[in-house]
């Protein structure tokens, strides 16, 4: 454990930022899962309309720090081009 007075205020920190990161990761698993089952159903109006909810979600954990925005460029990409390919 930390002794100095500094790095006792960066441990609290890092903790803090350990679980709001904790919940953002989550909240995007959450999202990109809804988009994959939407697409394993063939429900195309689904999977659009879960698609932007997922692409707001991993721009905003990109926005944040959470994840790296070439992460969630190729996250977005990948789940747009499996929905375009499911609606043609």
């Amino acid at each position: 454990m930390a002794n100095h007075k500094s790095a006792l205020k960066r441990a609290k920190q890092n903790t803090i930022r350990q679980t709001r990161n904790k919940s953002v990761k989550t909240r995007i698993k959450n999202t990109v899962k809804d988009v994959r089952l939407a697409i394993e159903e063939k429900d195309v109006e689904s999977a659009k309309e879960k698609l932007l909810l997922a692409q707001s979600t991993i721009s905003k954990g990109a926005k944040k720090g959470v994840i790296h925005s070439n992460t969630a460029s190729r996250k977005i990409s990948r789940l747009s081009k499996q929905v375009s390919s499911l609606s043609a």
